[in-house]
Parts: structure tokens; C-alpha cells; sequence
């Protein structure tokens, strides 16, 4: 049992018959889905400060009308508060286009390739770089949560 314990689980071993070439694909594929993945992390982050940053223009047309600059005021209340942030969307708006179609296909095709391929796993090639780097017996290098030396 403690022997195989000590290897990665079911769903982290390569499916009989998949290639290295297939496996390397597949980490390819799935780094840059976890690119795409930030990247929207990033959008959303330009969301919430462009979100922030208008609702900040309320304050700011307060001050200037106070502080005796009734034309920025305008200006800013008429021009820039509420103004879209590329044409014809709010930062919702690309947000929402982003996520129903770019992310969304990208993540289908990862999803499809691997299920195609090696029956849905994930991470095959990071799985079997743990393998070859770890150091079998030794504390902090189990090959699973709660797998012992």
C-alpha cells in the first residue's frame, strides 16, 4: 500500500497509448489557458478601477463646482462620467463579451482536447514533472495529499 501511495493518483497518470508528443501538447494548451486565465483576472481588475475611478468623478465635480470651476465641472459631469469605455460599452459590457466568447472557447477547447485525448485529466505533464523531480521518501515530496513517504 505505502508503495502505491507514493505515486500520483489515477487521474494525474498518462493513459496507456498517449504519447509525450500529446502530453506536451496538452501542457502547452493548458499554460496558456492559465495565461488567458490571468489575463481576464486583469480585465476584471480594469472593470473595478474604471468602475471606482467614475464613481470618483461625482467627488470631483462636487470640488470643482465648490472650489470655483463650474466649467471643468461641467466638463467632467457632461464628457467623462459615464462615458463608455470603448465604444458603445461600459466595462460590463466587454467583460461579458470576453467571458461568453474568447475565454469561453478557448476553455471549451482545452476541455474537448483533453477529453478526446486522455479522458479529461489535467495537469499530465506537470503531474509527471513532480514525479521526476521529487525526491521519493523524503518529507514535503508525497506524490498526493496524505500519501506518506
Amino acid at each position: 500500500m505505502g508503495q502505491q501511495m507514493d505515486r500520483p493518483d489515477e487521474r494525474h497518470r498518462r493513459p496507456d497509448g498517449v504519447s509525450d508528443a500529446t502530453v506536451a501538447a496538452l501542457g502547452k494548451l493548458s499554460e496558456a489557458l492559465e495565461c488567458v486565465e490571468r489575463a481576464r483576472g486583469h480585465l476584471y481588475s480594469m472593470h473595478q478601477l474604471i468602475g471606482r475611478a467614475d464613481l470618483m468623478l461625482d467627488d470631483v465635480v462636487e470640488q470643482f463646482r465648490a472650489a470655483g470651476h463650474p466649467h471643468l465641472a461641467d466638463r467632467i459631469a457632461t464628457e467623462l462620467r459615464g462615458r463608455n469605455a470603448i465604444a458603445g460599452r461600459w466595462t460590463f459590457q466587454i467583460v461579458e463579451e470576453f467571458d461568453d466568447g474568447y475565454h469561453a472557447l478557448f476553455r471549451e477547447v482545452d476541455q474537448q482536447a483533453r477529453d478526446e485525448l486522455v479522458g479529461g485529466r489535467r495537469h499530465l505533464y506537470e503531474a509527471e514533472m513532480k514525479e521526476r523531480r521529487r525526491s521519493r521518501g523524503r518529507p514535503g515530496h508525497e506524490a498526493r495529499p496524505g500519501g506518506g513517504g
